[in-house]
């Protein structure tokens, strides 16, 4: 995933009404959520959907 990619997700999620506060928006630019993936998530990093961490859990989509 490039930080590009998370960008447009994050600026999909603004003109959609999802992200209205700014300081969420601030904050999921400042720590991305590939962050707290394991490596075989990674590419997926910027799909809005829920991904697998290990032991039965995922992160939540980004639109949580």
């Amino acid at each position: 995933m490039s930080g590009g990619e998370w960008e447009r997700l994050i600026e999909r999620l603004i003109a959609s009404g999802i992200l209205k506060s700014p300081r969420v928006i601030r904050a999921m630019r400042l720590v991305p959520r590939i962050m707290f993936l394991p490596d075989d998530q990674k590419p997926y990093a910027a799909v809005d959907t829920p991904l697998p961490i290990g032991h039965g859990q995922t992160v939540s989509a980004p639109r949580g």
